[in-house]
């Protein structure tokens, strides 16, 4: 009677580790850029694209260019 449960066991390790492995495989194929690259692209890009929300590195904004500045023509909703 303990016999069934012991391979039902050993085919659940069996098929964890199949996983795992296909897991890994599929890691092991994804492509990679060096570290280097990744940092000398995130570097340029950050100099090169303008961030509203860091003023004292970029300068004042203004309101047709900022993307986060309210928008509207001044007039707000009145509920009674």
């Amino acid at each position: 009677m303990n016999r069934p449960h012991k391979q039902s066991m050993s085919e659940l390790k069996l098929r964890r580790l199949l996983e795992h492995n296909q897991r890994l495989k599929d890691d092991l194929a994804r492509p990679r850029i060096k570290v280097s690259e990744a940092s000398a692209s995130l570097i340029r890009y950050c100099k090169t694209t303008t961030d509203h929300l860091v003023p004292s590195v970029w300068g004042p904004v203004g309101r047709s260019e900022d993307p986060y500045a309210p928008q509207g023509g001044g007039k707000c909703c009145v509920v009674q």
